[in-house]
């Protein structure tokens, strides 16, 4: 039994630790589709000549800041709710689970995750309390939230976005996908349970879609979220838990 706790402990703790022209009278200038990565521009030479030249541009992509921006303009609300798909590998164990569930978040510090399959299990924390809770195996674990949910851990930005700019040196991973900007997220503290983080955002709606999780000794946790429902005032009492009368209790070590 005590080893089984250990393996389920060791992966929830990888996995909360796993978007110019000028003006000119004598030229006319066409804007990009929507969808395109090109600008084309269109010079009308004066009118004693007939020749008309196309000159290729490229989109300029967006900064840092403007990305950045953009996504806490977006996680701004009071709350949202999503479904997520979870994939966590221990590389020292190969050993690969995967989980999909329903999470709720209210800013600031409050979340709520329900896992459906492979087994029902559900993570609460109201910023100060943390409880995982195991009804098929009649137990819940208590700890002090900060110890696995501060700095950034457990996925913990998404519930105070501003914490991505406090907690981590952030640069642009890659810069040529079509749909995704793709961050990557080094903590300012070096911390033996978070080595890196990759965020995937939506290019359309800033939205964080995909959330990828390394450790020092290389175990991932990667989360896809979809059906992101924004500015949710969620009640409180979902970020709470009042243990069941006969439920084993066991306390976490800070």
């Amino acid at each position: 039994m005590k080893c089984k706790i250990a393996i389920l402990f060791f992966c929830i703790l990888v996995f909360f630790n796993m978007q110019v022209f000028c003006e000119n009278p004598s030229s006319t200038t066409t804007l990009p589709d929507a969808n395109s990565t090109t600008t084309t521009t269109t010079v009308t030479l004066p009118q004693d000549s007939s020749v008309t030249t196309t000159l290729p541009t490229e989109e300029i992509p967006p900064s840092l800041e403007a990305i950045l921006n953009g996504v806490e303009k977006r996680y701004a609300g009071p709350g949202f709710i999503a479904s997520f798909d979870q994939k966590s590998t221990l590389k020292a164990m190969e050993i690969t689970d995967t989980a999909l569930g329903k999470v709720f978040i209210r800013r600031p510090g409050m979340m709520r995750w329900e896992y459906e399959t492979p087994e029902k299990q559900i993570i609460i924390t109201d910023g100060r309390t943390l409880w995982m809770y195991r009804p098929d195996d009649n137990q819940v674990m208590i700890g002090n939230a900060p110890s696995y949910f501060g700095d950034g851990k457990g996925a913990n930005f998404l519930s105070d976005i501003k914490m991505i700019r406090e907690s981590f040196n952030v640069i642009i991973e890659k810069k040529n996908d079509p749909h995704f900007h793709i961050l990557k997220l080094l903590p300012k503290e070096g911390k033996l349970d978070i080595s890196h983080i990759y965020l995937w955002i939506s290019k359309l709606t800033s939205d964080v879609v995909r959330v990828i999780t390394y450790n020092s000794y290389g175990d991932e946790t990667i989360i896809d979220m979809n059906n992101l429902q924004f500015n949710q005032n969620l009640d409180s009492s979902l970020f709470t838990f009042k243990v069941p009368e006969g439920t084993d209790i066991l306390q976490l070590e800070d």
